[in-house]
């Protein structure tokens, strides 16, 4: 058995840019990771995928993009280059092919036991990230077995499937950009469309996330919404990341092909069931994209940007199909494949404390998860950016200052953890 102060779990972004804050304040830890460094990035990411947010704002604590493309989007290899040349600066000792098996409250701290041998710690730092596992409807069961399902952790690329038409489930980014990759490989493409969140790529000649940077809305903290839970459920937007600057809406992929239909809600038998709201989803897509936009010429004027930059435009309402399709039967052989880009959930199977609500989900405030315990990179964590890479370094250093001062605290109190 070894000693530790703390473990971190998960050697991504955001246990790297935990580790460095730790080292900081001078708090010996370790970093153990199943894989590699960056290792979902490695194994579970499409072949052609790239970062929604632009080369300037992948940073880590101590880190900038210093290439030649600031505005041009990170591919994975660019990606992983960039998180294993930061792993190597730092100082904690990083344990990779190292699998984790379980983490239990023990008399002052934790238990870490992994494949190869267990840790004893004051705190652990719960870095995994928030899409290990695909969220597919229970349904999928039940597709006939002609039907090739899989989800975004196991495609790759096009060729990997069979010939003929794919219904893509989901509307979000990885939706539409995988529903656009397959519509160009030549495959008939149908894009069943639920609540998503529109987003231009640029606006006013700037980078979307650059107003969302410099407007302020990423840096909006966990306690100053109204409904917390939705706002982390947000679906993430329909963004592309490309060599050209390109808005990937449903208005673009329509004009493309793609056939769009509501929301996947049955399967009787052979036939898929969608619903008929995809009027409803789309025109309140739209009216949040004009909101925000609103808000964000109004930040301009009172910032003194809006004389310098061109003048506001609003995109075109979504297009819809005045009768779309209610239902679509498999027999009918137009659907080989069904790609489920219905989001993600984290993998706690491993943590075996009591830290969970009834519906299975991280129970925690901030980050904060019980004493010792906490966790690193979810979705709207400490500040509506905390999911991104650039938002890890905020996060992590407020996370350490709250560990280092509860070590503090116990020395005072001559070894008792508070």
């Amino acid at each position: 058995m070894k000693t530790v102060t703390a473990v971190v779990v998960g050697a991504g972004h955001a246990g790297l840019a935990m580790s460095h804050h730790l080292a900081r304040h001078g708090i010996d830890h370790v970093i153990l990771e199943r894989g590699e460094v960056a290792n979902a990035w490695r194994r579970q990411r499409w072949d052609s995928l790239r970062l929604l947010t632009p080369n300037w704002q992948t940073r880590l604590p101590g880190q900038i993009y210093t290439g030649p493309e600031p505005e041009g989007f990170m591919g994975m290899a660019e990606l992983i280059a960039f998180l294993d040349d930061y792993a190597r600066g730092l100082s904690a000792p990083l344990h990779t092919g190292t699998e984790v098996i379980s983490v239990r409250q023990a008399e002052d701290g934790y238990r870490v036991m992994t494949d190869r041998g267990e840790w004893r710690c004051r705190a652990v730092v719960i870095a995994t990230g928030a899409c290990q596992r695909a969220a597919v409807p229970a349904l999928a069961a039940d597709l006939p077995p002609w039907i090739a399902s899989l989800t975004p952790l196991d495609y790759r690329n096009p060729d990997q499937l069979a010939p003929g038409g794919v219904l893509v489930v989901g509307a979000s980014a990885t939706g539409v950009q995988l529903a656009d990759e397959l519509q160009r490989s030549g495959r008939p493409v149908t894009l069943a469309v639920g609540e998503h969140l529109r987003l231009p790529r640029r606006y006013r000649s700037r980078d979307i996330q650059w107003w969302l940077e410099h407007a302020g809305l990423l840096d909006q903290r966990f306690d100053e919404v109204e409904d917390l839970i939705r706002a982390r459920r947000q679906p993430s937007p329909q963004l592309l990341g490309s060599t050209e600057p390109l808005d990937l809406d449903l208005n673009a992929l329509s004009e493309r092909g793609v056939r769009l239909v509501g929301r996947l809600v049955g399967l009787a038998g052979t036939r898929l069931q969608f619903s008929g709201s995809l009027a409803v989803h789309c025109q309140a897509a739209d009216l949040k994209l004009v909101r925000l936009l609103d808000n964000l010429d109004d930040w301009a004027s009172a910032h003194g940007w809006h004389d310098s930059l061109p003048v506001p435009e609003r995109p075109a309402p979504t297009r819809v199909p005045q009768r779309p399709c209610l239902g679509l039967d498999l027999a009918a052989g137009e659907i080989k494949t069904v790609l489920w880009a219905t989001g993600f959930r984290p993998d706690y199977r491993w943590l075996e404390v009591p830290v969970f609500d009834d519906r299975g989900r991280l129970l925690h405030h901030g980050g904060v998860v019980a004493p010792g315990l906490y966790a690193m990179g979810l979705p709207f964590m400490r500040r509506r950016k905390s999911g991104a890479i650039h938002g890890a370094d905020d996060d992590a250093r407020e996370l350490s200052a709250h560990l280092a001062a509860c070590l503090a605290r116990a020395r005072h109190r001559h070894g008792s953890f508070a």
